[in-house]
């Protein structure tokens, strides 16, 4: 891919308490099998992979795209694991490759870098199970279409969004989060029944009792 600069959102993502795991290569292997879940299920500009660490990163055209990655690899984790994103609206640009893929810069990902910290800085006060955050960077002395931005991206809206997501998918236990990752994938609840070896109503109840329709029903709203 050849250096260009963009208008994009860039998300950055990082594991939360893996150095206590007793495998680390278990844990790193698990976010290897949701990033690709995450890949398959949600269009990119680059897809999501591992970094350094326990990082990861990735590319989309929208805003909407992003929360929904954010949403998915969450999921897709098991219920033992758990990560935070931080999300950058902004231009970015591909300047080189790496390893684990294609290296950037630009207001983008200083903006997911800020919004990661700060769902972090969140986390360690009141809101203990948010795990997203929105940052979409103004231009120095202007405003955000001064620098590139699409203003029609609400910070604060999104950012509300998420503190409600995030509080209901933190408390879903491992079967409602392969349940709620199953209805997005387009699965039936009479098939999600099958797999879990439980009956179809019990998928039902247990998607109502976890506010699943909830978090299923906003995913894709935020922005339109």
């Amino acid at each position: 891919m050849k250096a260009d600069a963009s208008v994009r959102v860039a998300l950055i993502g990082d594991l939360v308490g893996s150095r206590r795991s007793a495998s680390r290569s278990e844990v790193q292997q698990r976010l290897v099998d949701a990033l690709a879940v995450t890949n398959e299920m949600t269009p990119s500009v680059q897809e999501l992979a591992p970094t350094i660490a326990d990082e990861f990163q990735g590319v989309y055209d929208d805003v909407d795209s992003a929360l929904r990655a954010s949403l998915v690899v969450r999921l897709a984790l098991p219920a033992d694991v758990d990560c935070r994103c931080g999300i950058g609206v902004g231009t970015l640009e591909f300047v080189g490759t790496a390893e684990y893929g294609h290296t950037q810069d630009g207001p983008a990902w200083w903006a997911a870098r800020d919004a990661i910290v700060e769902a972090k800085r969140r986390e360690s006060g009141q809101n203990k199970r948010l795990r997203s955050w929105i940052v979409v960077p103004e231009a120095e002395g202007g405003s955000a279409d001064e620098a590139g931005v699409d203003v029609s991206v609400d910070e604060g809206l999104v950012n509300a969004f998420l503190l409600c997501r995030d509080e209901l998918v933190s408390r879903l236990d491992a079967r409602q989060r392969r349940l709620v990752l199953g209805v997005l994938r387009g699965t039936s609840q009479k098939d999600l029944a099958a797999t879990e070896g439980i009956s179809p109503s019990a998928v039902s109840q247990s998607l109502h009792r976890a506010g699943a329709f909830a978090i299923i029903g906003a995913t894709g709203l935020v922005t339109s």
